[in-house]
């Protein structure tokens, strides 16, 4: 019975986001999502030490756990659903024109889940390369983030080796942050079950691609001191 109720409730957990994203986004971009916050954020000129960009896993993160942000003036600027290409369309709204100290990126699976089309990891690569160049360029320090476990798309169990797709994309961002002096956070290796299927262990995940309290916390304990670090 509990079992069901924790499914159920994650059900409606996501569709919620799912309907307040239909409502705030009607471009393919996004760059409307937060665009009243941005003009007052800028209007108030106070600093911000980091903006997360991302996807559902952004989110959600910034729902489920707000002190987390507001008690370290991070921001969340993630939308469900949204493929790297998207992220780096809205990138100059939502990250640098907010001159943030930091700008942690994260994003990656939905480009494997087919979300906005064919898969293609060098556009996907592509896409965060170009969003980090993008914050180098404008003097914001850079945190590129693996892509979470996931044994499976569970919207879309019949796309292949998910498993495989991540691990090429995570190797790509790990080295090309080597090549530039960017710095990597291994979200993946705290996350990741040892069971074998390389997707995440129930005590983290909603879904298999959704973390849970339990794994934001993994998170939180994992970028927390590494932002504090390249700001000092």
């Amino acid at each position: 019975m509990r079992t069901k109720y924790l499914i159920f409730t994650v059900i409606c957990f996501l569709a919620g986001i799912a309907a307040v994203s239909a409502q705030n986004n009607d471009q393919w971009s996004g760059t409307n999502v937060f665009a009243k916050d941005n003009i007052q954020l800028r209007k108030d000129a106070k600093p911000i030490k980091a903006v997360f960009i991302g996807n559902s896993i952004t989110q959600m993160w910034a729902g489920m756990r707000p002190d987390f942000f507001k008690d370290n003036n991070y921001l969340g600027r993630g939308i469900g659903g949204q493929t790297t290409p998207q992220m780096l369309s809205r990138f100059r709204a939502d990250v640098v024109e907010l001159k943030p100290q930091v700008v942690v990126i994260n994003g990656g699976i939905n480009d494997i889940a087919t979300n906005s089309g064919t898969y293609d990891f060098e556009f996907t690569f592509g896409s965060i390369k170009s969003m980090a160049e993008i914050a180098h360029a404008n003097g914001i320090k850079v945190i590129l983030t693996s892509v979470l476990p996931a044994a499976e798309i569970p919207w879309r169990k019949e796309i292949p080796a998910v498993p495989a797709k991540i691990d090429q994309l995570n190797a790509a961002i790990k080295e090309f942050c080597i090549e530039r002096n960017f710095t990597y956070v291994d979200y993946y290796s705290h996350l990741v079950s040892n069971d074998g299927s390389k997707g995440m262990p129930a005590q983290f995940t909603m879904d298999g691609v959704h973390v849970n309290i339990a794994g934001y916390e993994i998170m939180e304990k994992t970028v927390k001191p590494v932002i504090e670090k390249i700001i000092k």
